[in-house]
Order: structure tokens, then C-alpha cells, then sequence
């Protein structure tokens, strides 16, 4: 959980170089999801898109020696960076340190300023998927 914590450590302290001026942070979110590993074709499905998002969101997950590797993509630029945040928080970490994080970013940089209600509902079905998945391959090592 450590290695979570320090990684929105890291998103508050780039965020408040651009000390909450709007049109800079947007430029950084849309920056930061260009920086998204490439989602494959094949998994830009139906049965991957996080429900809940305004914007089309894809979402995969894999469990590699015991660590969650996610993949996401989204056809706005906007959503990708948003996506692309919590990627890094919770890529390549436990189930179990998925499923227990407190993701507390958004409020330490200011998101709700600078997205909407709809995307902010969007930004939390996208959490609540992430550690969904988590959940799953907990249930699945426990049977």
C-alpha cells in the first residue's frame, strides 16, 4: 500500500506545479493519457467498457506474479488522462492493496475543479472497476 500512497504522492506534487490553472492542468491530463500503454483492438469490447462513463472507457485486467496489470483506454482524450492516473496508482500492485487503497488524489489536486459531475461519476466507476477486478482475483486464488 506504501508504493500507492507514494505514487499519488507524486501526482499531488506534478499537479501543484501548475498551480490549479485550469487550461495547464487539462494540457497535462490529456498529456498523460497519450502515455498509456496501447490498448490491442481485440480488447476494445462490449464486455470492456466500465459502465458508468460518459466517455466509452476500456478496461482489462491481468493477474501476473500476484500483481494486478491493468490496460485502459478511452475515445476521449480527457477520460484517457484520467484514466492513465489511476493506472499508475494501482498498476503492478496486491489485489489485496487494491481492494484496501484510499484514493485520495483527486481531492488533493483539485479534480472536482476542473471535471465535470459527469466525468467525476465516470472517474469513480472506473475506481470501483479497477478494484472490482481485484476483488475477482481474490475470490479466484481463495477457491
Amino acid at each position: 500500500m506504501e508504493l500507492i500512497k507514494s505514487r499519488q504522492e507524486e501526482i499531488i506534487d506534478e499537479f501543484s506545479v501548475l498551480e490549479n490553472d485550469m487550461e495547464m492542468t487539462l494540457d497535462y491530463i490529456m498529456e498523460l493519457g497519450n502515455e498509456l500503454d496501447e490498448l490491442p483492438e481485440m480488447d476494445r469490447t462490449e464486455e470492456n467498457i466500465v459502465k458508468g462513463c460518459q466517455s466509452k472507457v476500456w478496461m482489462t485486467a491481468a493477474l501476473e506474479n500476484d500483481k494486478v496489470r491493468f490496460r485502459a483506454d478511452s475515445n476521449t482524450a480527457i477520460t484517457k488522462g484520467l484514466v492513465s492516473l489511476l493506472v499508475r496508482v494501482l498498476n503492478n500492485s496486491t489485489p489485496d492493496e487494491i481492494i484496501h487503497s484510499e484514493i485520495y488524489f483527486p481531492q488533493r489536486i483539485g479534480m472536482n475543479r476542473f471535471i465535470g459531475t459527469q466525468r467525476s461519476n465516470g472517474f469513480s466507476a472506473m475506481i470501483k472497476q479497477m478494484k472490482m477486478f481485484a476483488l475477482a482475483f481474490t475470490a479466484k486464488a481463495n477457491q
